[in-house]
């Protein structure tokens, strides 16, 4: 028999106790209303996986401001108090269900490509993203050329991510997970092709990443010590799946090093594949570096698919909790799957088709 126990023993992330070292990653769904409020479509889709045996969700990210933040059309917003109480109905059925439910905060900056708000982006410089927005996620050209985020803006972004956080906090939710990585706003910062700027911002490592380190500290602050609070990162963005920090391990302990001093709880790190080397053929992974320099727990992310990887990756001490993407939309329970040697299915392409909303979520459990 594999060896997965690993995987069920409980962790505790800040003051979050979770039953078991397996999390449902943050996925985009865009499945709210227009106005951005959680519905009971998506309320079913997060019970599913609790149901499913997952110890943590991490939910799709929300936009928190009715200005620059959103990032596609149909996302779920916590901006305001009425799309903060939409959510309250899902965090009530996932905690019935046993498991945790983290809010993941979203700025899009120069990455959106869907705004009820407005019609025009920021970010750290006026250089639009690589590549071309997403179809299924209802974009269509290539990216637009940001507006340069001005100072007074970037204090906008910091109030909006502390306010959201409260509301997410008076919502129920267990956790906050600021998101700063696959391109969006924090990661365009921590980006030397995306961020040009000659102020305290822009230039080295140790600016790029004061944006991030600084939203980390405010909402830290903000949310208190009852509500566990995290941050995402990685190297490859939505638009560019090829990017790499160009200091190597050096600006990764420096990034590292600067976000775990800021009193988070974890830092969730996404790769294509966990297990693999950050930087050239050998080497670290980057969920290891971010374990071997931030001091804080460590959720790790990408192609953890076959359990006795996502296992070894625990016992190794590499990571704290594994989490799972496309093979939780193949397999709402896969932890329960898993722990009774079924078989895992295979991720069926028509949950991206036409549109990577929320389909199908009824779950039946095996016996």
């Amino acid at each position: 028999m594999p060896n997965h126990a690993p995987l069920w023993n409980p962790v505790r992330i800040g003051s979050t106790e979770i039953t078991n070292r397996i999390a449902l990653a943050p996925m985009t769904r865009i499945s709210a209303t227009e106005n951005g409020h959680a519905t009971e479509r998506m309320a079913s889709y997060y019970e599913a996986y609790a149901r499913g045996g997952f110890g943590l969700l991490i939910t799709e990210g929300i936009y928190p401001d009715t200005a620059y933040s959103q990032g596609y059309l149909f996302q779920p917003g916590i901006a305001t108090p009425e799309q903060a109480r939409s959510w309250a109905k899902i965090v009530e059925v996932v905690h019935a269900a046993g498991a945790k439910i983290f809010a993941q905060l979203m700025h899009a900056g120069g990455q959106a490509q869907g705004n009820a708000f407005v019609d025009s982006s920021v970010g750290p410089s006026a250089i639009a993203p690589k590549g071309e927005q997403l179809a299924f996620y209802r974009g269509e050209g290539p990216y637009s050329v940001p507006s340069e985020i001005t100072p007074d803006q970037m204090d906008e972004v910091r109030r909006g991510f502390v306010a959201a956080a409260l509301r997410a906090k008076h919502a129920g939710f267990d956790g906050i997970e600021i998101h700063g990585a696959n391109g969006y706003l924090i990661d365009q910062f921590l980006t030397d092709y995306l961020n040009k700027r000659t102020d305290n911002y822009g230039g080295s490592s140790e600016n790029r990443v004061r944006f991030a380190a600084e939203i980390c500290r405010a909402v830290r602050d903000a949310v208190g010590s009852d509500m566990t609070v995290g941050i995402r990162i990685s190297q490859a963005k939505v638009s560019d799946n090829e990017h790499k920090w160009g200091g190597g391990e050096e600006e990764a302990k420096t990034i590292f090093s600067s976000l775990g001093a800021t009193g988070i709880d974890y830092i969730h790190t996404t790769e294509y594949r966990a297990t693999a080397p950050a930087f050239n053929d050998t080497g670290a992974s980057l969920a290891t570096l971010a374990k071997r320099h931030s001091g804080v727990a460590v959720i790790a992310n990408g192609n953890l698919d076959h359990p006795e990887t996502a296992a070894s990756l625990i016992g190794d001490g590499a990571a704290d909790v594994i989490a799972l993407g496309k093979a939780a939309l193949a397999n709402r329970n896969w932890p329960h799957r898993v722990r009774n040697n079924l078989d895992l299915d295979e991720l069926d392409g028509s949950l991206f088709a036409p549109v990577a909303d929320v389909k199908d979520w009824e779950l039946e459990l095996p016996a």
